[in-house]
């Protein structure tokens, strides 16, 4: 059984910071790349951040500088350091982990965590 469980989303200011974590269980964690998205009411699911299995990042043009993807592979966890917040990163944030091959590819998602920020 696969489960990916977001964690750490909640209320903040405008400027302020929230660490995401997203621990996922059923995978061989350390091969999966893993991915943080978004989605806003009314608006398409966008990608945030992904972090490959060998450390490698890459964010969105609207989030790099504030926000950073890691990973701790002994903990089975990718986390999400969200900085400088704006009202416009408010959304529900999704973790996700990817394994692809030439002929297959394996998805699967969390819940979802809240995060709101006020003016």
């Amino acid at each position: 059984q696969v489960q990916l469980v977001e964690s750490g989303g909640g209320l903040v200011q405008a400027g302020g910071s929230l660490r995401l974590s997203c621990a996922a269980s059923g995978i061989i964690f350390s091969i999966y790349s893993m991915s943080w998205y978004r989605q806003a009411p009314g608006k398409q699911r966008e990608l945030v951040a992904v972090i490959g299995i060998g450390g490698s990042t890459n964010y969105a043009d609207s989030m790099k500088g504030r926000f950073t993807i890691s990973r701790d592979n002994a903990k089975n966890t990718v986390y999400l350091q969200m900085n400088s917040l704006k009202p416009e990163d408010t959304a529900d944030y999704y973790c996700s982990a990817r394994m692809s091959t030439m002929k297959r590819v394996d998805d699967y998602w969390g819940q979802g965590t809240q995060v709101t920020v006020s003016s």
